[in-house]
């Protein structure tokens, strides 16, 4: 993991994306935030760039490629297994079974997108701060 690397934010509601790009500017965290409409362009970054990303948050319900099959796609990827980047779902989809299905591809996280900017702010550095704490094994 590398905890200094860019935050990937794959979110096709630019609403959502402008209210994620306040909490993150407020927040001021070093890392580069960096948005997505859909999973398929960032899984086109994800190959092509030699940057190890410190998180991925990913709605689920996108065009193109949805969140669920974007982390079964990365999941199963060896090479992009080894980056160690901690997969989080941050959707407002939220049922038994979405979350079922999120676990059953070793998701590190499912959040549920907060109303308040309040509630959007402490959820977002709740994350970070677990993240940052957090040792993988490519750390060593």
């Amino acid at each position: 993991m590398n905890k200094t690397g860019p935050i990937i934010i794959i979110e096709d509601d630019l609403d959502d994306q402008m209210l994620l790009e306040m909490v993150f500017q407020k927040l001021a965290y070093a890392n580069e935030v960096i948005y997505f409409l859909d999973g398929q362009e960032a899984l086109d970054y994800l190959n092509t760039t030699n940057d190890i990303p410190f998180l991925i948050l990913s709605d689920i319900n996108m065009p193109k490629l949805n969140g669920l099959e974007l982390r079964e796609k990365l999941h199963n990827d060896a090479r992009l297994n080894l980056k160690c980047i901690p997969y989080l779902f941050f959707s407002t989809a939220i049922d038994q079974q979405a979350v079922i299905n999120a676990y059953s591809l070793s998701v590190q996280g499912f959040f549920i997108k907060q109303a308040s900017m309040t509630a959007l702010e402490d959820t977002i550095s709740t994350i970070v701060h677990y993240w940052t704490l957090c040792a993988a094994p490519n750390d060593f």
